[in-house]
């Protein structure tokens, strides 16, 4: 399994001493205004190129629809973005508006960090919004976050480089992971130097996928580790062999990979027939890659699914804001507003308000179609429930890439390293 972009770990102290300050002194001004009268909201998110021209367009629009109230947008690169946020938090200088995925929600929620969106109902409209997805932003009950889309892993596929191969495609509807090993070993084995059969390294969300197939999962409903010892040394296991079979580029160049922008990637420059990620990846990928791409389901996704629906990412607003009742505006017009949707299209996952996909789906392009067409697919499976990460939750995917790396450089051993996760994972989540 694999994935472009791994999540970076949550800088804990600096959280920790924001915490403090939060609980003690959270003032909350939500009519605090510029010196003309005016209100200026700060609102950051991660991603690349094309998704920062994209959200300019869309704060051009709020700004035109709202005219006191101007947005200054703060993009930022995937690899720093976190460390940069717990930063700011921790400095009471967090932007009012930002972005959130994966365990982040919870972290920053049960550290006082976010605005409860109760607050702001009487601005923020959420009934369009699907009830799933409404659920993904909630960290006990309390709605912290609004899904921006949703998103489920997936394999895309480069075609041309499989006919380029020789290899032909696997049966996507019964494939194993042992099928896509040896696919993509041939693929390399049979294609130029540089191009391989599996673009990236295992993740901590294939972890994830590779549980649930078995049964278990990462995280139990309590906050505890619901994997077993020997399906994380049979992860472990699984990722030395594509190296070792050349199914993926070596230990040091998935190192060099593995933060690295789309464009840069080897799905993006056309050199990978196949890479585990993201579905609303495939857009931004296949118009790096000049040539259309695909979405399969992953490989050993019977007779267990492993799949997930989750949401792409979030959108919620710090409890440090003294300007909330824009900023829930803001958030409004990003999940509701047709003139923004058309804007951003799938970029931050499929939209979660049905109204809002009926109007982009003349818009969408084959690609965009085909994420459609795969969350669809992925909705109608009956796949076990998702259990957000606990609080420490975050330092487990950094503890996942670090002893992956150790795997892969042949410096611990897949059963030993399993071992080193399970502890080190444990003591994560109940310091």
């Amino acid at each position: 399994m694999s994935m472009h972009l791994s999540r970076r770990s949550f800088a804990q102290a600096s959280l920790g001493v924001a915490a403090l300050a939060l609980l003690s002194a959270c003032g909350n001004n939500s009519h605090s205004t510029d010196a003309d009268g005016n209100v200026t909201l700060r609102f950051a998110w991660w991603g690349n190129a094309s998704r920062a021209e994209a959200t300019q367009k869309v704060i051009a629009a709020f700004e035109a629809a709202n005219p006191t109230i101007k947005v200054k947008g703060e993009p930022g690169d995937f690899s720093g973005y976190f460390d940069k946020l717990a930063t700011s938090v921790a400095a009471r200088d967090a932007p009012d508006v930002f972005t959130l995925g994966g365990a982040y929600p919870a972290e920053y929620a049960n550290r006082g960090a976010l605005l409860d969106l109760a607050k702001v109902k009487g601005t923020l409209e959420l009934s369009g919004m699907d009830k799933s997805a409404l659920a993904n932003g909630q960290v006990k009950g309390t709605q912290y976050g609004i899904s921006t889309g949703a998103n489920a892993l997936a394999m895309v596929v480069n075609p041309a480089v499989f006919k380029a191969s020789g290899v032909p495609r696997p049966d996507a509807s019964s494939w194993t992971w042992d099928d896509f090993r040896d696919a993509a070993a041939r693929i390399t084995a049979n294609s130029p130097t540089g191009t391989f059969g599996s673009a990236s390294v295992l993740t901590h969300d294939s972890l994830d996928a590779f549980a649930r197939q078995r049964g278990e999962s990462l995280y139990t409903q309590d906050g505890r580790l619901g994997l077993t010892q020997a399906t994380v040394a049979d992860y472990f296991g699984f990722s030395l062999a594509l190296t070792t079979s050349k199914a993926s580029p070596s230990p040091s160049e998935l190192v060099e990979q593995a933060n690295i922008s789309v464009e840069q990637s080897l799905m993006g420059t056309g050199k990978a027939a196949m890479m585990l990620t993201w579905s609303n990846s495939l857009r931004a990928l296949g118009g790096a890659a000049g040539t259309d791409l695909e979405l399969l389901p992953l490989p050993g996704e019977s007779p267990t699914p492993g799949i997930w629906l989750q949401s792409s990412q979030y959108f919620s607003i710090s409890a440090q804001s003294k300007k909330t009742e824009a900023a829930a505006k803001l958030v409004s017009f990003l999940v509701n507003d047709t003139a923004a949707a058309k804007i951003m299209l799938t970029d931050r996952g499929v939209p979660s308000n049905a109204a809002i996909r009926a109007v982009i789906a003349p818009e969408l392009s084959k690609q965009g179609q085909s994420e459609v067409a795969y969350l669809d697919k992925v909705s109608g499976t009956k796949f076990a429930p998702t259990f957000i990460g606990p609080t420490g939750s975050t330092a487990v995917s950094e503890i996942t890439a670090r002893i992956n790396t150790n795997v892969m450089f042949a410096k611990t051993s897949p059963a030993d390293a399993a071992k080193q996760w399970m502890d080190e994972s444990a003591a994560a989540i109940s310091a």
